[in-house]
């Protein structure tokens, strides 16, 4: 699976941003999807993830509420819609795919990963 994530962009506190992330191949609707942040000098950190379906979502405690995590596997695509941005969320995303029916919020069970995609938010 090949990911590419786009979307990101310059945004002022309290505005939105979709991101998209785009997979290939055919294992796109087995896979579990997540979305991670890694802002500068931190660890990249969990942010959401869906399962297969699209039935089920994890969202971390500091976006729960402002940031939606869906997929369309008709067109091998996953999204994290964010809304109420604030300066803390500002950090490169990344979206991530693993093989195992089972989400997680532990990035190193993520096997594919994206470019990850900048989002700044001014205050």
């Amino acid at each position: 699976v090949q990911l590419q994530a786009f979307g990101g962009g310059l945004v002022q506190t309290g505005g939105s941003l979709r991101l998209s992330c785009g997979a290939s191949g055919r294992t796109f609707s087995s896979a579990v999807m997540g979305w991670f942040r890694q802002a500068p000098g931190k660890e990249r950190e969990f942010v959401a993830a869906i399962s297969s379906s699209g039935v089920s979502t994890w969202s971390a405690d500091s976006v729960k509420g402002r940031f939606t995590i869906s997929r369309d596997n008709a067109k091998n695509t996953v999204y994290l819609q964010m809304n109420s941005l604030k300066p803390e969320d500002t950090a490169v995303y990344y979206c991530a795919a693993r093989n195992i029916p089972v989400m997680s919020s532990t990035a190193s069970l993520y096997v594919y990963w994206g470019q990850g995609t900048l989002v700044t938010v001014s205050s």
